[in-house]
């Protein structure tokens, strides 16, 4: 996995990055043009450094992978999903406050 705490995945890597993943995986689904996803970016990043090496955190461009977007019905984004062990655990449409998702992850890692 790259160095960088928050890892860009195109949709050919989604399996083996986050469905197959060793640890929990929380995937942000968002698009370059979509304001609320650009006020959740810099919480994930944040919380990348907190949990880093525990969970991973990626991001997936729906303009640029629609058919992972496709598979998990995501129709408004940013969606937030956390895997586990390849089930999704949670889904969140929409920002939230960075204490709403650490439940959740803290939840994955229980």
């Amino acid at each position: 996995m790259e160095s960088k705490p928050v890892v860009h995945l195109e949709g050919k890597d989604f399996e083996k990055e986050v469905l197959q993943s060793e640890i929990p995986a929380v995937v942000d689904f968002y698009a370059d043009w979509c304001g609320p996803c650009r006020m959740v970016s810099p919480v994930i990043e944040s919380l990348s450094k907190e949990y880093q090496g525990k969970v991973k955190f990626v991001k997936i461009n729906t303009d640029d992978n629609p058919e992972i977007a496709e598979k998990f019905n995501i129709m408004s984004i940013p969606t937030i999903m956390v895997f586990k062990k390849g089930e999704v655990l949670s889904r969140t449409v929409g920002a939230g406050p960075a204490a709403m998702y650490k439940q959740r992850i803290d939840a994955a890692l229980n």
